[in-house]
């Protein structure tokens, strides 16, 4: 299992390095001088030379990337170019708070409901709840997802006034304050996950349920329950785990649609507004931030595929 883990580690490191050498030639690549776009286009040619000096754009691209690289694992990672020049680090680690709120609340919602909904399709194999399940789970994940924002808040918040329509939340006040703000984003959310995870969950179950072992556990005489929780349901999940750790990973910074449509100040909406200003290192620390939470939760996957499936720590 050691063995297994370093293997692991050893790969996301050299998978960060890989992707951190691209995400810096790509925006490398960009249009448009950084030192220009700082001091506006009046600015003498003077002050953009002296700026670029002390930006150190002047010195040849693969020294600034060390310099950047650097600067980064040693958590300096410069500053903005958005309204009064903010660390980018505290701004990224704030934003990035609120989308660890709003991803795990989403799995909390998602991960029971298609786990439940993908065992009852499964044990139900061609029959009418299977293909309700299935028509179900197709269905909402072929909704884009702002139809669904703009669905559920004209139904539940305008409609109902069940919960607020947007979600500029605060989490300095209480937990009962903040978290009835979550519930929509969290729901449409959902339903672009539930349609994965419960056709997926689905296949395990039907799979399992076809192999020899089940089959001599009831005829052994075990009840079907214990069958189903304690051997199928084990081994059926295996690969439903790699999705959900995978679906984690996309919720950090994959909810640019969700966040805008709610008004949530998450870090894909940062990414959004990073993008629209060529703010070049706030758009640089937020893509290694995500592809760093994207690559440790497919590792958090993988250990956990070792621990359910010794077959995995032999090999």
């Amino acid at each position: 299992m050691l063995r297994f883990l370093i293997r692991r580690v050893l790969l996301l490191a050299v998978t960060l390095l890989v992707t951190s050498v691209l995400v810096f030639g790509l925006t490398q690549l960009l249009p448009g001088d950084v030192a220009r776009l700082i001091l506006g286009r009046e600015a003498r040619p003077e002050a953009i030379a002296n700026l670029r000096e002390q930006l150190g754009l002047d010195k040849p691209v693969p020294q600034q990337y060390v310099n950047w690289l650097g600067g980064f694992l040693t958590g300096d990672w410069g500053n903005s170019f958005g309204s009064g020049s903010p660390a980018i680090r505290p701004l990224v680690m704030e934003r990035l708070g609120y989308s660890l709120r709003l991803a795990l609340l989403t799995l909390v919602i998602a991960v029971p409901i298609s786990i439940a909904l993908g065992v009852l399709a499964g044990l139900n194999e061609n029959r009418w709840i299977d293909s309700a399940i299935s028509l179900l789970s197709l269905s909402v994940v072929g909704l884009p997802e702002f139809v669904t924002g703009l669905v559920l808040i004209n139904v539940l918040a305008l409609g109902l006034g069940w919960f607020p329509a947007s979600a500029t939340v605060s989490f300095n006040t209480p937990i009962s304050d903040w978290l009835p703000q979550l519930i929509l984003p969290a729901i449409t959310a959902t339903f672009v996950l539930l349609g994965y995870v419960v056709r997926m969950t689905r296949a395990g179950v039907i799979d399992e349920l076809k192999k020899p072992y089940v089959r001599t556990a009831v005829l052994k005489g075990l009840p079907f329950r214990t069958v189903i929780v304690k051997h199928v349901l084990r081994n059926a999940l295996l690969p439903t785990i790699t999705v959900i750790a995978l679906s984690f990973g996309w919720l950090i910074g994959g909810l640019i649609v969700i966040e805008n449509v709610f008004s949530y100040p998450g870090l894909g909406r940062l990414l959004v507004g990073a993008v629209e200003r060529k703010d070049i290192p706030l758009m640089q620390a937020i893509v290694m931030v995500i592809i760093f939470l994207f690559a440790l939760s497919n590792l958090i996957a993988d250990l956990l595929y070792a621990l359910l499936n010794p077959r995995i720590r032999l090999e």
